[in-house]
């Protein structure tokens, strides 16, 4: 809940001085009724602001977070049984953001939280093939033909998964190490390929999607995105740059004087 001249003001009709004198000629209504007191709420997504007629609404700032999960975390902002959530790492936020696709219980790494609701969707679906990188423990020695066909593909809820890039780190008695880049996110999508193979995993941690990187983010850790950053990942899903205006946390110097990402050309984004 917010003052009406807040939200007013935040909305760009006018300062909060102004507003509260709009209020207070009787131009503005909230939900069908005029209102005049200057201490009266509004809640963003429940009611319903009009001045002079039209429909006033904010423009929501967009904010990205870059979060190190830590193993036995949930992700969800809450759990019926009790167990840690992604929200209890990020209580010092403002906007509420949601977690971009999954990580197990026992999976750890980077997980991306915003509010950008269509980024999120497009991030996660398979045809706009944003790559995510896994480093595997695996039970038992994985020989060259499971390799192969992790690489084309594995039969999982009736359907073949998209080809994946898989690598050997490590190999030693009993155990080996694995990269493995997917570019689609099924439920527990590499644990669930590496048991049709034959093979348990031990241990699961995501150290990148599309442009990003855990880097020396310590388990645990948030920071937010860039603006270049976030540029790259809204390219890699074909959706137009951000302004200044629109980005909730622009704390870097990658912004012109016009508001635009600098070295960027502005324009419409390719047809999907």
């Amino acid at each position: 809940m917010e003052r009406l001249q807040k939200y007013l003001a935040r909305s760009g009709i006018a300062s909060r001085r102004k507003s509260e004198e709009i209020i207070k000629a009787g131009l503005v209504s909230v939900n069908g009724m005029v209102i005049t007191e200057m201490g009266y709420k509004v809640e963003a997504l429940r009611d319903k602001v009009t001045v002079n007629g039209k429909d006033v609404r904010p423009e929501e700032k967009m904010v990205y977070l870059l979060f190190h999960k830590p193993l036995r975390v949930v992700t969800t902002l809450s759990d019926p049984q009790g167990r840690q959530v992604i929200s209890s790492f990020v209580k010092d936020l403002e906007e509420r953001v949601y977690p971009v696709g999954r990580l197990d219980y026992l999976t750890s790494g980077l997980l991306l939280l915003t509010n950008d609701g269509e980024m999120a969707y497009r991030l996660t679906h398979p045809k706009f093939k944003v790559d995510k990188v896994y480093i595997v423990g695996v039970e038992g020695m994985v020989t060259n033909r499971e390799l192969q066909t992790l690489k084309q593909g594995v039969m999982l809820d009736g359907s073949f998964t998209m080809p994946a890039k898989v690598r050997r780190l490590k190999s030693e008695k009993g155990h080996e190490l694995l990269e493995i880049i997917i570019s689609e996110g099924r439920n527990r999508q590499v644990r669930r390929m590496l048991e049709a193979v034959g093979h348990k995993v031990s241990s699961l941690k995501r150290v990148r999607f599309g442009n990003l990187s855990l880097e020396n983010l310590k388990s645990g850790e948030y920071r937010h995105l860039t603006s270049l950053e976030v540029e790259g990942l809204r390219k890699a899903c074909r959706l137009p740059c951000l302004t200044k205006t629109q980005f909730g946390y622009a704390k870097d110097n990658s912004f012109d004087k016009k508001g635009h990402i600098r070295g960027k050309t502005q324009g419409k984004t390719s047809k999907e």
